[in-house]
């Protein structure tokens, strides 16, 4: 058995997100823990109010919302009984046995596995310690629990490789499948909560992935001379869709003033979340005299980093984002260093188009075809067709000409001078 325990700053997005499991059929409601009823006899207010009654208790608590995933191995079958037998021994030996919690279990995975709600504020107000949960009574209780159950133990990092975790990851928006203002409420509470970002593309460049923008509007707009922000959905191809959503009409308030106060407080970040992802760019590039930009991606991607490659119309890359998931950090690449940003990469990557004269002439040394191919290759799903025609361009030039000038070069002919004799 694997264990995962989150905590959150909304217990509605956590709920919402198992509720809308069930609506989609890949999850169901088997029991819940000090609720006065069955499970299946809750409806909607009675499962988000028993948590909300018990949060009043203490306001000054943020994170005071918990996710627990219990993962099993593919190979066991087990019965709705004993998924709650187990689930109730387990918030029994964590501290949580008096809490109130739902638990849901998921089929949209290939090993069995349930999700469990809960809030870590006790009756009497005060809050359950969740520094070390995990070290302190997480794995103690989950051994002694693979021991009474019989279950297949999780000891080794092959056995827990092979579950591939994600279970409290959230769903890119799809338009029309999910109520839209439903859909941007789980992704925003994940991503505004999680990550660090200083600045409006810095988040961006993480809600894009979920299929979602911030927007302030054009600078003439209503809603930018108001500092107003709306949010959108996009589709596959980036393009918004649907009716934006004003961030003041979400209950938790995700405007452009509450941001501008973490992007504030995101301006520091620990020297060692930087250093992560320098040294994971440098390692990729330590043995590598050229590369191109698309192998530098999968090779960060397999440390956790995503790299975003931001290029103009034209296909010139002008700015790259790095997202660390495992630090939930976001940095534009100037911040970490001149060798980080966008030319600095080409640069280090072979991209640099280098100019040398000879005489009266200029000549222009090429990157070599072999990384443009690459870097074509990499694109080939979001291609533009001014950029397809530049790297077409550089591809079928030699790798260094000596008879090519680049047109700015050239120099004008002289007139000649007619003589009268």
């Amino acid at each position: 058995m694997v264990t995962i325990i989150k905590t959150s700053h909304s217990i509605r997005s956590i709920l919402n997100y198992n509720e809308n499991k069930v609506k989609q059929g890949v999850a169901e409601r088997i029991g819940a823990g000090n609720y006065p009823t069955d499970v299946d006899k809750l409806n909607d207010f009675a499962k988000i109010n028993r948590f909300t009654k018990r949060l009043e208790l203490n306001d000054n608590i943020k994170r005071n919302s918990v996710h627990i995933s219990l993962n099993f191995d593919p190979s066991e079958n087990l019965s709705k009984e004993k998924l709650m037998d187990i689930v109730n021994t387990y918030m029994e030996k964590i501290g949580f046995g008096a809490q109130p919690y739902l638990v849901y279990q998921h089929h949209d995975a290939r090993h069995p596995h349930v999700h469990v709600v809960s809030v870590n504020i006790e009756r009497d107000g005060k809050r359950i310690d969740m520094h070390h949960l995990g070290i302190r009574k997480s794995e103690p209780a989950r051994k002694e629990i693979e021991e009474t159950f019989g279950l297949v133990k999780a000891e080794g990092r092959k056995i827990k490789e092979q579950f591939n975790l994600q279970p409290i990851s959230i769903g890119k928006a799809n338009y029309g499948k999910i109520e839209s203002k439903k859909a941007l409420t789980n992704i925003l509470n994940h991503v505004i909560s999680q990550y660090k970002y200083s600045s409006l593309p810095e988040l961006n460049a993480v809600l894009k992935q979920y299929n979602v923008l911030a927007d302030r509007g054009s600078e003439k707009s209503r809603v930018f001379l108001a500092n107003g922000l709306i949010y959108r959905i996009l589709d596959e191809k980036g393009n918004p869709i649907g009716v934006p959503i004003k961030a003041s009409d979400f209950y938790f308030k995700p405007t452009l003033k509450f941001l501008s106060e973490k992007f504030k407080n995101n301006q520091e970040r620990k020297p060692s979340d930087k250093s992560r992802v320098k040294n994971r760019i440098n390692m990729a590039l330590i043995n590598e005299k050229a590369m191109p930009l698309g192998r530098l991606a999968e090779l960060l991607e397999r440390e956790g980093i995503q790299t975003i490659f931001r290029r103009s119309s034209e296909g010139i890359l002008y700015g790259i984002t790095y997202i660390d998931h495992s630090t939930k950090n976001v940095f534009n690449g100037s911040s970490l260093g001149k060798e980080y940003s966008a030319k600095g990469i080409e640069e280090r990557c072979g991209f640099k188009v280098s100019r040398e004269q000879k005489g009266n002439k200029i000549y222009e040394k090429l990157p070599a075809k072999e990384l443009l191919i690459g870097d074509l290759q990499y694109q080939k799903e979001t291609i533009t067709i001014p950029n397809l025609i530049q790297l077409l361009d550089l591809i079928t030039r030699a790798e260094y000409s000596s008879d090519y000038v680049a047109k700015q070069f050239k120099q004008k002919k002289k007139g000649r001078i007619q003589r009268r004799f």
